[in-house]
């Protein structure tokens, strides 16, 4: 279900609490389902336990998940119109446009000239389903 990319230049754990905020937002992941143990994450993934540890943390912290001590970790249930999703749907897309201009950037275009060919493309798509 997760999944995590050595080659990025993202953490891991950065990359793993992203890919559950992602899963909860998208409605993959829902409040009351489990998560599996921080070892067998760490075992599927090939990761170190602590760095799945870590992930695990923020994202309580953050409110994503609860862990019952003895039991695992679980999603956090929101009460209905929290406007949690929608939070972490947008905070999804600001990371991932930061990251998309950031890529962009070393590949030598400027902010600007990003945001024009994303427009162009948009204008292009529009026109095409209008």
């Amino acid at each position: 279900m997760f999944q995590i990319d050595p080659g990025n230049p993202a953490p891991i754990y950065a990359q793993l609490e992203r890919a559950v905020r992602t899963a909860v937002a998208a409605g993959w992941l829902e409040a009351g389902d489990q998560l599996p143990t921080v070892r067998q994450l760490a075992v599927i993934l090939k990761i170190n336990a602590n760095t799945v540890a870590r992930a695990y943390a923020a994202l309580e912290r953050e409110g994503v998940v609860e862990t019952q001590r003895g039991v695992g970790t679980f999603i956090r249930p929101h009460p209905e119109g929290s406007g949690v999703r929608s939070a972490m749907l947008a905070r999804e897309l600001e990371e991932r446009a930061a990251g998309f201009i950031a890529d962009m950037s070393g590949l030598g275009f400027s902010a600007s000239e990003v945001i024009d060919h994303l427009q162009r493309a948009y204008q292009k798509e529009a026109s095409s389903n209008g």
